[in-house]
């Protein structure tokens, strides 16, 4: 299987700009053959790198940030007619507004397109200052869905090192992860202090998406597309938190890079899947299928109530 990553720049902060250059990434890489496209986290209107601001510099980014954050599926209709008609599933990270009457809240959204809109995973626990930005996502939409014959499943930056949603997912059968990022950066001490990843010093290990996106590849026998987001800094707004570095990457179930990280330049990253390498991994470790009887897990799939 064909897949594709889009770590191209977003027309940052612009709804309609980003669901052009969507839909045109979608229709290239179907083009080319790719069964599968990812885009990074909030690739429409991109990541709210300004979400540190206090004071009226919030203010001024949260009102413009909201006006172009998305109603789903209505907003995204370009994308998914480009996907029909080239038969491409895709997994696309948005900033969604609710569709409740009178709520504004937004959301962390991962959407899944394949053959029309099949569904979303809205981000349970948005990460520190994010908390300002977007609501509380809950269990009701922790899925898998089938793409040309294999179940694709997404989760939201930090969520891939939670491991009950992890477990979730692998016992839904999933078999391609989609791991979806704002950038790449680095943690000199904890990841409460981070800056932009310098791929011509610093090394993967000192960014915890490399622990996690192997691990999580290891741990449930999937592939993992990780698509981070690039966006030149000179787009970025001043004061502003830099980490836009890119560094997207698939990794296979044996937790071995097939694509290493690219870093610093937009490109549609390709890639062919051999879904027999997962399951010559699944009988050497046959985790789940020696585990998943002596475990239980409760998961609540109760919509949480509308907040406006």
């Amino acid at each position: 299987m064909k897949v594709a990553i889009a770590q191209i720049e977003p027309d940052f902060m612009n709804k309609e700009g980003c669901i052009d250059k969507s839909a045109k990434a979608v229709e290239k890489a179907g083009r080319k053959g790719s069964k599968i496209i990812v885009f990074p986290e909030t690739f429409i209107p991109g990541y709210p790198y300004w979400r540190g601001f206090t004071g009226q510099g919030w203010a001024d980014y949260m009102v413009e940030y909201q006006k172009n954050s998305v109603k789903l599926p209505d907003d995204i209709e370009p994308i998914i007619e480009v996907a029909g008609k080239y038969g491409i599933g895709v997994v696309l990270g948005v900033s969604e507004l609710d569709d409740k009457p009178g709520s504004l809240t937004l959301y962390n959204t991962i959407v899944f397109v394949s053959s029309g809109y099949v569904g979303k995973h809205r981000k349970l626990m948005p990460t520190h200052g994010e908390r300002t930005i977007w609501g509380l996502g809950d269990g009701a939409d922790i899925d898998v869905y089938e793409v040309d014959g294999v179940k694709i499943g997404g989760l939201v930056c930090y969520e891939n090192h939670m491991t009950p949603i992890k477990s979730i997912l692998a016992l839904k059968g999933e078999e391609i992860h989609a791991a979806i990022w704002p950038g790449y950066w680095v943690a000199e001490r904890t990841t409460a202090v981070k800056r932009r990843f310098n791929p011509s010093k610093d090394k993967l290990h000192l960014c915890d998406i490399d622990c996690a996106i192997r691990e999580y590849a290891f741990e449930t026998q999937t592939f993992v597309l990780s698509a981070n987001m690039y966006l030149s800094q000179d787009l970025l707004p001043e004061g502003a938190f830099d980490i836009a570095a890119g560094g997207s990457s698939v990794v296979n179930p044996s937790s071995l890079y097939i694509v290493e990280p690219v870093f610093n330049k937009e490109e549609i990253i390709y890639a062919e899947l051999d879904m027999e390498e997962r399951m010559l991994q699944r009988l050497i470790l046959i985790a789940w299928d020696t585990t998943a009887g002596g475990m239980s897990w409760s998961l609540n799939l109760k919509p949480s109530e509308g907040k406006v």
